[in-house]
């Protein structure tokens, strides 16, 4: 069989533990026997991290504005512990929030959904698609601990040198005091990018905050959004027969509850932080939880919702067989495949990407699954295969649709 050719390379960030493990099952037993696969190939294991003191994650970012297109695998945030194990010379940042920061992306994560998982909300039907901004509050906060008898301000200096202060709290007992800030060109972008998603994946729209008690911080994130939205995109929402609308976030959590799904929601940083995980959870498992990092100006960066799978990592370097699933570190190829054939109007290789989806879907659908999905699944007749058993299964089915 011809492989299918490819015009502009993927940027390519390997990663750690079982992921980088599954990342080479993926290439090896369902990407290269048919395309000549063309990437820019970083190595982000927190090894060559440390021997490069984190440069090459930022190499692996700017060379995604470069082409355009990148698609990682999970990466470690080293913590004291991982500090120990690695020998590293410093607690190196999250990769992830390096490259959102450099790409000033927003991160999009929708559920893949199959037959037989049901999700824990009986009336969702269709995925919801969480938007993370990506972007300061409690990610790039300042904290202290107050010691009794000592009195808070929030202070602002302007370019004179003219102070503005604030009382936060007059401390008679201990506490505690953080800082929180944001800039509104990074709530611009992610206004930007989220609306432009949605134009893209032709779905309605929703952006909470709690303006009612944050009446300049939360409600500037508010205005942000619905000054862009009424300038650039009120006709172009219109046009594509979709809706946007705003609400306070504890409503929008019992909307969505009771909503049947097939939107996106947009979030501030924590709240997406979170929501992610309960919609993950909720529709079955973050296994099977895909996410894009998108800029305002299209680039994007494909990559699956959790971690490095550290448990799994241990018994396979003792030998033992894992049962690992495969599914959104898969989803993470096909996006970033199908994206790259749409900007270089490769149809072989968006139809490619599409047959795999559906070939390892239909997997699943058919009892054959790993162990997460197995104990989630109420299909008769699962079988439970480990973890490379898995991707040569999805093959066979591959195969077929290829032929």
């Amino acid at each position: 069989m011809t492989k299918i050719q490819m015009k502009t390379p993927l940027v390519e960030m390997d990663g750690d533990e079982m992921t980088r493990i599954i990342w080479k099952m993926i290439k090896d037993i369902l990407l290269l026997p048919y395309i000549d696969l063309k990437t820019e190939y970083y190595d982000l294991g927190l090894e060559h991290r440390e021997a490069t003191k984190d440069q090459v994650t930022f190499d692996s970012a700017e060379a995604t504005k470069k082409y355009g297109v990148a698609v990682k695998c999970a990466t470690i945030t080293p913590n004291a512990e991982r500090v120990k194990e690695y020998n590293l010379t410093e607690m190196w940042k999250s990769p992830n929030g390096t490259i959102r920061a450099i790409l000033d992306g927003t991160v999009f994560r929708t559920p893949i959904l199959v037959k037989g998982i049901t999700p824990f909300i009986p009336s969702w039907k269709k995925p919801i698609t969480i938007a993370r901004h990506a972007y300061g509050d409690v990610y790039k906060n300042t904290e202290m601990v107050v010691p009794a008898d000592c009195k808070a301000e929030l202070v602002v200096t302007d370019a004179n040198g003219v102070e503005t202060r604030s009382l936060i709290h007059d401390f008679k007992t201990p506490g505690i005091i953080q800082g929180l800030h944001n800039l509104d060109k990074s709530i611009s972008s992610f206004a930007r990018a989220c609306f432009n998603f949605a134009l893209d994946q032709k779905k309605d729209i929703w952006f909470a905050t709690k303006d009612t008690i944050s009446k300049k911080y939360d409600h500037r994130f508010k205005d942000i959004f619905n000054e862009i939205f009424e300038a650039e995109y009120k006709d172009k929402f219109k046009e594509a027969g979709i809706e946007y609308f705003y609400t306070l976030i504890d409503d929008a959590v019992a909307r969505v509850v009771r909503s049947e799904g097939g939107y996106i929601w947009a979030c501030k940083n924590y709240d997406g932080d979170v929501m992610s995980d309960m919609v993950a959870t909720a529709f079955g498992s973050l296994a099977m939880m895909t996410s894009v990092l998108v800029s305002p100006d299209g680039v994007y960066e494909y990559e699956a919702a959790h971690g490095t799978v550290q448990r799994h990592y241990y018994k396979h370097l003792k030998g033992e067989k894992t049962s690992t699933n495969s599914m959104a570190t898969l989803f993470a190829w096909t996006g970033a495949l199908r994206k790259r054939g749409e900007l270089d109007n490769l149809p072989e290789l968006i139809d490619f990407a599409d047959k795999l989806e559906k070939a390892s879907i239909e997997t699943i659908e058919d009892g054959v699954m790993t162990g997460d999905l197995a104990a989630l699944s109420s299909l008769d007749n699962i079988t439970k295969v480990d973890t490379e058993a898995f991707l040569t299964e999805i093959a066979k089915r591959l195969d077929k649709k290829m032929a």
